[in-house]
């Protein structure tokens, strides 16, 4: 086991789990949350980020609430002061109370409208994902690892003086630290000039009497550089977890745009192929988290003092095509079927991140649609 109870804090040096340290100047350290309600057709979806970035000593956060197709969202950042332990950002603050299982969140912005005190329970232990490693030519682009850990809330969300109890509902967090790109943009662009390229699949899901967890990263031909697929029991630990060794997305994408309408997944394995169909249902704008965010983007420089601020915006009425729209994470159903016949449903998400070239997917340009 590589994990260990500081993993749940952003005091990592490298990509390394925190047993090990090192530097760089894009080094990064970050909190993630989703959460909805349990049943399939269910409105409502919190996302919840948090980052810390030692080097460019930055720390930022975001809160997002989506209901009744309007996404509100709450950015907050400051100067880090190279104080890695305190992970509040204004109204915005992360507790861990008890490593690898719990932690808090609460939100505190009365000027902004928004209130919240939820906390998060692990159904297992974290899932550690293979290490995410990429280069644009000389230069590397991502040096990750990350522990991705299904869950359920309890507490209330209010936004405009609307209370909503989320107790009971599900969820995904993960934890992250690396290398990748933040703040502000390198000055000097790669040689030779390398046209952009990304191809990300992200389905965690919770299931009936357990958590399936699945991703791919895609070069251009379709060939993926990053994959894995495994389900967990409730309460079950690393030796209690099924792989699967083979794991094949089919998307059917949405005229006009990047985002799926349709997804399939099919798992295969010693005891034959699994079936995972996904129910496509609300978007939600990872935008809203500063994910490509034009003015929020991850370590982003504010200033020193604190400066946060309220967007609300409807998904539905943006252009699917403006490359920081192309970041969503879609909730959905799921069917799951496995090889005897067997069938277990559950809800998660689909997040999904397709810029560039796709062979399988019919893309052959930065930007063209489907």
């Amino acid at each position: 086991m590589v994990l260990t109870r500081g993993d749940d804090y952003p005091i990592h040096q490298t990509p390394e789990p925190v047993a090990y340290a090192g530097t760089d100047r894009n080094f990064y350290d970050r909190f993630f949350f989703n959460g909805y309600a349990p049943d399939v057709g269910d409105d409502g979806f919190l996302a919840v980020a948090l980052g810390v970035y030692p080097h460019i000593n930055v720390i930022d956060a975001s809160f997002c609430w989506l209901m009744n197709g309007r996404q509100v969202n709450l950015h907050a950042s400051r100067g880090l002061g190279m104080e890695r332990m305190d992970t509040q950002v204004g109204p915005i603050r992360i507790e861990v109370i008890e490593p690898l299982q719990s932690l808090r969140i609460t939100i505190d912005a009365p000027d902004e409208g928004i209130r919240a005190d939820i906390t998060f329970t692990g159904r297992a232990f974290p899932l550690e994902e293979p290490r995410f490693t990429r280069r644009n030519g000389p230069r590397v682009l991502m040096d990750v690892t990350r522990m991705t850990q299904n869950g359920s809330y309890a507490g209330w969300v209010e936004v405009d003086g609307t209370r909503t109890d989320v107790t009971g509902w599900h969820g995904t967090r993960d934890r992250s630290w690396g290398i990748r790109p933040i703040g502000a943009p390198d000055a000097q662009p790669p040689s030779p000039p390398i046209a952009p390229q990304f191809f990300w699949l992200w389905s965690p899901c919770a299931m009936e009497d357990g958590d399936l967890y699945a991703h791919t990263n895609d070069d251009a031909h379709g060939r993926f550089w990053n994959r894995r697929a495994a389900f967990r029991p409730l309460g079950g630990g690393i030796d209690d977890e099924q792989h699967y060794d083979h794991a094949d997305y089919r998307i059917g994408w949405k005229p006009g745009s990047r985002h799926a309408q349709s997804a399939e997944l099919t798992l295969r394995n010693e005891t034959g192929d699994t079936r995972v169909t996904f129910e496509v249902g609300q978007t939600f704008m990872m935008l809203g988290l500063g994910y490509g965010h034009p003015k929020w983007g991850h370590g982003r420089s504010h200033g020193e003092a604190l400066t946060v601020e309220r967007e609300d915006f409807t998904p539905a009425e943006l252009d699917p095509m403006q490359p920081h729209h192309l970041h969503i994470q879609a909730s959905v159903g799921v069917t799951m079927t496995g090889p005897d016949g067997s069938v277990r449903r559950g809800k998660g998400v689909l997040e999904q991140l397709v810029m560039g070239p796709h062979a399988p997917s019919g893309f052959t340009g930065v930007l063209d649609p489907a």
